[in-house]
């Protein structure tokens, strides 16, 4: 049993759960005081990149929880077609999560005041960068060996009895038939 990629992912994805659950509360509650005019909040501050980096952490946010949910039927089920929905979720997550990392490097190294709030929140998005890319990877290791996870053409699911393998065509069908 390939039990090996799923007990390291499973702490991590709760792990990545709980951060970026963090971020969205954070990201939220910055981007309203920004909406509402109230950057001269002691928490707050912030420079030109802020806005950006605040919509592009609330929609890294939000779909970090929407792929982990998707991540955490994949660790329940753990088979090929689970891992789809589970992967592409999280490459996507990811994505967003690295740009907002690049928009968080660019808030840093403009400079200015930024309150403890958003450094905080550059915080959490520079790790959940590593840490989303490395869930990314354990999820997909069933890739290199079986022995880490469900592969895509994993074909160890139960089929109809008598039946061939539906990847590797051929075996008891008759030749030329068609059904009308």
């Amino acid at each position: 049993m390939a039990t090996v990629g799923r007990n390291i992912a499973a702490p991590l994805l709760f792990l990545n759960l709980i951060m970026y659950l963090i971020v969205v509360g954070f990201a939220s509650w910055c981007l309203n005081r920004l909406i509402n005019g109230q950057t001269n909040h002691p928490s707050f501050g912030g420079n030109g990149a802020t806005m950006f980096f605040l919509i592009f952490s609330i929609m890294a946010g939000v779909m970090g929880v929407a792929s982990k949910l998707a991540g955490a039927g994949h660790l329940r089920a753990w088979r090929s077609d689970s891992l789809a929905a589970a992967g592409s979720s999280a490459i996507v997550a990811w994505a967003l999560t690295a740009l907002a990392f690049g928009l968080a490097c660019k808030q840093i190294n403009v400079g200015g005041y930024r309150g403890w709030r958003l450094r905080v929140l550059e915080a959490f998005i520079i790790i959940l960068t590593f840490t989303q890319l490395l869930y990314l990877l354990l999820i997909h290791a069933g890739i290199f060996s079986s022995k880490y996870g469900p592969g895509y053409r994993d074909t160890d699911y139960p089929t109809a009895a008598g039946s061939v393998d539906p990847i590797h065509k051929g075996g008891t069908a008759v030749p030329a038939s068609r059904v009308v």
